[in-house]
């Protein structure tokens, strides 16, 4: 089928329960990345158990070659495997999305000859970036999709991709997902994915995952600037720093993404030719290029968010300077205050006890004019000492 007939051919997608979707959203993805690693304690290898928010699978396939393309969703895998059975002349990129349903998952397992232990690996949905051969010199890839999410945390999905000789399979846990491009340059009039040999469209897959990566350190970077400004322009507070904290955990997250994914590239870069042409191996290379890329922002970032915290830090500690300056000023100016109050309140006796006056005892307290002359000494004291401080310029900020 040509490609401008293929929307014709596809059936309405196959929705998943609002409940489920709900459920879905309600649980972060480290709980859901606990909960799936402590059901699988214990259990005997190979053992597929999806977690309790998978979601049903939706499978699509897109058929190609040279002078068109197919492409449909189908409800039922045994309509879904007849067709890619009756092409074998085509090449295929069959697109598993939702790991819901295990029996299928078992199905395809079976007749794509899929190894339970990678099976496993696909639905456990928490591997890191890897690369296996088995079989006839076929892959299996694991890469891992992120996201800088509206809740300013990175978000991270599975994409698990097994190559053969005329097709791609690909599993993920979510409907959505980054890989938009690559179909879309499936579906234009040419594209160097048509021309080239399956493992071409697994390596379009993993360089698509590579290229998000950048949008996701470009909001990293950007969310970055803005607690700078913040901290520069406002009042820093500990919810502030709660938030620097929180981005520092989500830049070392990616670091633990981008490395594995770096290993995984340079090591399919070291395999036989025979299992990946030297052809294909090229455009890996240019991969291998975007990993390192994504490293050195990752490091960059990382130091980034420790001068934040640092600028935090000075910005706190000015703040209690301040405050230390206001206090010390208001100490300054009341010592000598309290001074003279308590030295006119030693309530020394100026009448002796046997008669007769002590001239030296405070002659002052019966002055007339003597209370308001104290009061005129200490507001002339404060006032110098204001004066002194403002020229000193401890009233600036």
């Amino acid at each position: 089928m040509m490609a401008g007939a293929s929307a014709a051919t596809m059936p309405g997608p196959a929705t998943a329960p609002d409940d489920v979707a709900d459920a879905a959203a309600s649980v972060t993805d480290r709980d859901a990345t606990r909960q799936a690693r402590m059901q699988g304690v214990g259990a005997r290898p190979g053992t597929l158990r999806p977690s309790a928010n998978a979601l049903p699978p939706r499978l699509f396939l897109f058929s190609y070659d040279q002078t068109g393309y197919e492409e449909a969703e189908y409800r039922s895998y045994d309509e879904l495997l007849q067709r890619f059975r009756s092409q074998p002349e085509r090449r295929h990129w069959i697109d598993v999305r939702g790991y819901g349903d295990v029996a299928l998952m078992e199905r395809i397992m079976l007749d794509f000859e899929l190894h339970p232990l990678q099976m496993e690996d696909v639905i456990g949905d928490y591997q890191r970036a890897k690369v296996e051969v088995f079989g006839d010199n076929r892959l299996f890839l694991v890469s891992r999709m992120t996201e800088f999410t509206a809740r300013l945390e990175i978000d991270d999905d599975q994409l698990s991709i097994f190559t053969g000789p005329n097709y791609v399979l690909s599993f993920q846990d979510d409907y959505e997902d980054c890989l938009d491009s690559v179909r879309q340059r499936i579906r234009s009039g040419f594209s160097q994915i048509k021309q080239r040999p399956p493992l071409y469209l697994a390596y379009a897959l993993t360089d698509v995952v590579l290229d998000h990566y950048y949008p996701t350190m470009a909001a990293i970077g950007d969310y970055i600037e803005e607690l700078e400004n913040i901290i520069i322009r406002d009042r820093a507070s500990k919810r502030l720093l709660a938030r620097i904290l929180q981005i520092k955990k989500d830049i070392v997250r990616f670091r633990r993404l981008v490395y594995p994914e770096r290993d995984k590239i340079l090591e399919l870069l070291r395999l036989h030719d025979e299992v990946v042409p030297e052809e294909i191996k090229v455009f890996f290379r240019d991969c291998y290029d975007h990993a390192i890329q994504a490293m050195d922002l990752s490091e960059s970032y990382r130091e980034s968010v420790s001068s934040l915290i640092d600028l935090y830090m000075s910005d706190q500690s000015n703040r209690m300077n301040e405050v230390m300056k206001v206090l010390t000023m208001i100490s300054a100016i009341f010592i000598p205050l309290s001074f003279v109050a308590g030295l006119y309140g030693m309530n020394f006796a100026r009448e002796r006890p046997g008669g007769g006056i002590n001239h030296l005892n405070m002659p002052e307290l019966y002055n007339p004019w003597g209370y308001p002359t104290v009061l005129l000494i200490m507001a002339a004291i404060a006032g110098g000492m204001l004066i002194y401080f403002f020229r000193k310029g401890w009233f600036r900020n």
